[in-house]
């Protein structure tokens, strides 16, 4: 059984990346390589997150709260007034909203057939991010 956290991992971070990587590369004519380095992952990476290659698991911009803080975050980054550790904080905050909003349901229930999405309530019940800090409901 695989728990939220790994199943976030492995559809949740790459869409949040993916998002970012698309933003910095079109919106803002950020070089791949530039991204690479503000992501922490390789050049390769986000070529394939801007040629929606990786990355399209869960569609994390359909809620208007997702777009507001995704564009914040980008802001931020885009000033240089974002630092690593406030990178990080702010991807577990995406995951637990997203995970809260019942986005990852379908994609917890492709990974286990077993389990059942409409009485599962374990992401939606989580109330702290993945440094224990509290997340506005």
């Amino acid at each position: 059984m695989l728990m939220p956290c790994e199943i976030a991992v492995k559809s949740l971070v790459p869409s949040i990346r993916a998002f970012i990587a698309i933003e910095l590369t079109q919106t803002y004519q950020m070089r791949q390589n530039d991204v690479a380095k503000i992501l922490g992952i390789t050049q390769t990476a986000v070529s394939k997150y801007t040629r929606q290659v990786r990355g399209t698991v869960v569609k994390i911009d359909d809620l208007d709260e997702m777009r507001v803080m995704m564009q914040n975050m980008i802001n931020q980054i885009i000033d240089q007034k974002l630092s690593r550790q406030d990178l990080a904080i702010k991807f577990c905050q995406i995951c637990q909203i997203i995970r809260r909003n019942g986005l990852m349901c379908k994609f917890c229930e492709r990974t286990d057939p077993t389990i059942n999405i409409q009485a599962c309530q374990i992401c939606k019940s989580v109330s702290t991010d993945c440094k224990g800090l509290s997340v506005e409901k």
